[in-house]
């Protein structure tokens, strides 16, 4: 498999990263409106804006079992948007477990969810969509799954179901079943980029017959 679609699967844990280092920062939370649910003890917001640090999210709608990332579930719904250093998250719903400010549980889903993502010091960006992402610190694993797709720099990876292994750095994709799709993945050799001349390279005269040669 590609180095380069390997790599492409660290943004998720760069993600983590990102927001793990600030969760010892001042929170910063508004909203059109807040409610509390004493049968569920949960803090419900409308038009929530959340941000700490290099993180902010916004949602239509917002649930806490507490105001902090110490110990505490939140739940957003409905036009989710996640920005960390580096990375943009889009997605219809988030559901994010704390414990002692660590990131234990994240799932995140859409139609599909939509993923960026820079690595440092990287010119491409890292495009990613699922219906569904599950990251579990205690597994060490990032789940994507429900039509998963991983872009970068025109190599592809897409399946029903990736599984990437944090520790091992190893990836497992496989297809939901008989029917389904087949893993598919496209690798731009980068021998064949760099011998193929570009257009700013060519005189006019030279490029028409260079379009007939690679028809």
């Amino acid at each position: 498999m590609s180095a380069r679609i390997l790599l492409s699967l660290l943004f998720v844990t760069g993600l983590v990263a990102a927001q793990t280092s600030d969760l010892r920062l001042p929170i910063t939370l508004s909203a059109d409106s807040t409610d509390y649910d004493g049968k569920s003890a949960m803090m419900m917001f409308q038009g929530l804006r959340l941000s700490q640090g290099t993180t902010n999210i916004e949602a239509n709608e917002g649930r806490a079992s507490k105001i902090d990332f110490e110990d505490s579930i939140w739940h957003f719904n409905g036009n989710v948007v996640i920005d960390v250093d580096a990375g943009h998250i889009e997605s219809d719903s988030a559901e994010l477990h704390f414990t002692d400010t660590q990131l234990q549980l994240a799932i995140i889903e859409g139609s599909p969810a939509t993923f960026e993502f820079t690595r440092p010091e990287a010119e491409e960006t890292t495009y990613a969509e699922a219906g569904r992402l599950r990251y579990d610190l205690d597994a060490g694993t990032v789940e994507f799954s429900d039509n998963a797709v991983i872009t970068e720099a025109g190599n592809q990876i897409s399946s029903s179901y990736l599984m990437y292994n944090i520790a091992e750095q190893r990836i497992s994709a496989q297809s939901a079943g008989p029917g389904d799709e087949k893993v598919k993945i496209t690798v731009i050799p980068e021998v064949a980029e760099e011998q193929l001349p570009s257009a700013e390279d060519l005189d006019v005269e030279e490029q028409l017959p260079l379009r007939e040669e690679l028809r």
